[in-house]
């Protein structure tokens, strides 16, 4: 291809107005395993960045059971679910992961994104109507868009708006979509009132509880449990396993007809290779250790607290979030990125976040806390964002941006 190209040029036109717009987005290579320390180019960082809410993604327990799978079943699945794919380690988790979530049937998909597009995408037509919070995951606003369904978003967290939608659509099949925890504001769906409003319109209600599953209620069991919430208020539960699990994939839980649907016409699930047994495998031993060591959710709780009461005491512009997400609002992503560069600099990885993740002038640091964090590394936290923020000016427009843990 000819370096005049009009493709080519247009692409890096794109990537020169991203850069200079201080949006450009870059990868850390990571030479150790995750846990509350991680090592980047030799060094090592105390990170804040990672969604192993319960620090379960190097536990030996997790690790050991990966180890066997392998051992048992191989390296892959060598096929799609629906072929040969589906090993007795899938079968197993699904049946636990619904038990877990107290629903009939769960089904494994690959990825969160392809259990949203999949489940979706499946249950909508062009005579449906899909309506989706304004901050919701991009996977579910791709869904939606893809579904071919008449789409149409409501204020965040406000069942009254989605009451008044669902009031006036006279759509034939009419879903309601929800993040349980929302990934960059780390609040809180208001569950109650949602579904309220799709059992008064005889609509349903979908719920991605990617950032809630074993992090939030007594049991671990999520957004739902949290809010006292079952089945009849929620038909449609997704959750992710790379983030409070450890380990990799997603699932769809629900009754059964609407789960044998799925398998029939989810295209994300039919037509994709299924995942390596052994993180099933894996998955299963973190499921366990989900349930019982309760002790992670109630050290997190802590930690979360902690840090609250610290960052309210240095007057920090922290976002109302009860979660392990605790965003430090900035505005500004050239700020964003600059604070993110002195935090590393104090040897600490923390994910500047801009825009298009997030609103303009919404950007924003994206502080995760762990179970497997300390007080004392909350507390060195506290003091190095106290020393930053006072040391780093605003940013300045112009200029190429500081190196920085960036989304």
């Amino acid at each position: 291809m000819s370096a005049d190209n009009p493709m080519r040029e247009a692409l890096a036109a794109e990537l020169a107005e991203r850069r200079a717009a201080r949006l450009y987005r870059e990868r850390l290579v990571v030479e150790s395993p995750q846990g509350p320390e991680l090592v980047v180019g030799g060094r090592r960082f105390l990170s804040f960045c990672s969604n192993d809410y319960l620090g379960l993604a190097a536990h030996p327990e997790v690790a050991a059971a990966f180890r066997r799978g392998v051992d048992r079943w191989g390296a892959g699945s060598g096929a799609s679910h629906l072929v040969t794919g589906h090993s007795a380690a899938h079968h197993a988790l699904e049946e636990e992961l619904a038990a877990f979530t107290g629903r009939e049937r769960a089904l494994l998909f690959s990825t969160g994104y392809m259990a949203n597009l999949g489940a979706i995408t499946a249950l909508l037509g062009r005579r449906d109507a899909v309506f989706q919070d304004r901050l919701n995951h991009a996977s579910l606003l791709d869904a939606g868009l893809s579904s071919g369904a008449r789409f149409r978003r409501f204020p965040h967290a406000d069942a009254a708006a989605l009451a008044r939608q669902l009031a006036g659509s006279g759509a034939r099949r009419r879903l309601a979509v929800t993040d349980g925890v929302f990934s960059m504001d780390g609040d809180l769906a208001p569950l109650p009132g949602l579904a309220a409003a799709c059992r008064e319109h005889g609509a349903w209600l979908l719920v991605d509880d990617a950032h809630g599953l074993g992090v939030l209620g007594a049991n671990g069991r999520g957004t739902l449990e949290h809010f006292g919430l079952g089945a009849a208020e929620v038909p449609v539960l997704m959750g992710t396993l790379g983030k409070g699990f450890g380990t990799a994939g997603a699932f769809v839980a629900g009754d059964e007809t609407l789960v044998e649907y799925l398998v029939q016409f989810a295209r994300t699930y039919v037509y994709t290779t299924a995942l390596p047994p052994a993180v099933a495998e894996a998955t299963r031993a973190s499921l366990r250790l989900v349930q019982s060591e309760g002790w992670r959710r109630d050290h997190l709780r802590a930690l979360v607290a902690r840090f609250r009461r610290g960052a309210e005491q240095l007057g920090l512009a922290l976002m109302p979030s009860g979660s392990p997400i605790q965003p430090l609002q900035v505005g500004d992503a050239g700020r964003a990125l600059a604070l993110s560069a002195a935090l590393r600099e104090r040897g600490i990885l923390i994910t500047a976040i801009r825009p298009p993740t997030v609103p303009a002038g919404g950007a924003r640091l994206r502080i995760t806390l762990s179970a497997a964090h300390g007080e004392a590394q909350v507390d060195r936290l506290l003091a190095a964002l106290e020393t930053v923020l006072s040391d780093t000016p605003p940013a300045v427009d112009g200029g190429a941006p500081p190196a920085a843990v960036s989304r």
